[in-house]
């Protein structure tokens, strides 16, 4: 399976974000999106899971060399500011997410698992989630993802406010999960994407392009990429 970005292209008002980006994400490959702050990461994510319109370009998959539009229920998104409803309790919020998504789910374990899972402690399922930090927040709605399992999975800078245990579990789950979906994960964090991704993809005037770091030095390969993050627009590499 693969996802296919094509001239993609989204502006607001008179500034332009996206500028025609292409790329092609394939199953089985964690990608880092890197870019400055404001390069269009974010918008780029809305883009790809149609919480925003964009004006020109498509985005489809492909699999078994047949071309299908992209379904929003094949997405799944982890904002960098979790929204959830914070009238719940975390275990009411796990129990609710497992209800919903109950017939696609081949096995369905106790919220109790999953929050273990998620290294949430089992006292903290009886709080209200208004009373969670950023980062328990965090932690809940990675855990989605976990149990929903999406093909498309975007990930909007998802690990930052994670504890050190927290992130290190979640990047086994990550590295573990990856060969049946497509992980694209946003981060300004260039040792995380090194750490963690397959392949990095830079977002740079509205452009997209992927670095190869095999056989590349690491000093030689993060000052080829911050040599291009601070080109000037018509400047050259």
């Amino acid at each position: 399976m693969k996802l296919v970005l094509e001239e993609i292209e989204k502006s607001f008002d008179s500034k332009v974000v996206i500028g025609g980006a292409s790329y092609t994400f394939e199953k089985g490959r964690i990608y880092g999106l890197l870019g400055r702050n404001g390069a269009g990461k974010t918008t780029l994510f809305n883009c790809i899971s149609q919480e925003i319109e964009y004006e020109g370009g498509k985005v489809y998959l492909v699999e078994d060399g047949r071309e299908t539009d992209l379904d929003f229920g094949q997405i799944g998104y982890a904002f960098s500011t979790p929204i959830l409803p914070e009238f719940l309790t975390g275990y009411e919020f796990i129990k609710f997410y497992l209800d919903i998504n109950r017939d696609k789910l081949s096995q369905i374990k106790s919220p109790e698992e999953y929050a273990d899972m998620a290294q949430i402690d089992r006292q903290d399922l009886d709080r209200l989630v208004k009373g969670y930090s950023h980062g328990m927040k965090n932690k809940l709605q990675m855990l989605c993802l976990l149990i929903s399992r999406p093909p498309v999975m975007l990930m909007d800078e998802p690990l930052t406010s994670l504890d050190v245990v927290a992130a290190h579990e979640m990047k086994k789950l990550l590295l573990e999960m990856k060969k049946d979906h497509i992980i694209i994960l946003s981060t300004h964090i260039l040792q995380l994407a090194q750490d963690l991704c397959d392949e990095i993809v830079l977002l740079h005037q509205g452009k997209l392009s992927g670095l190869e770091e095999k056989g590349v030095p690491k000093e030689e390969f993060e000052e080829k990429i911050m040599r291009i993050l601070t080109q000037e627009e018509g400047g050259v590499c």
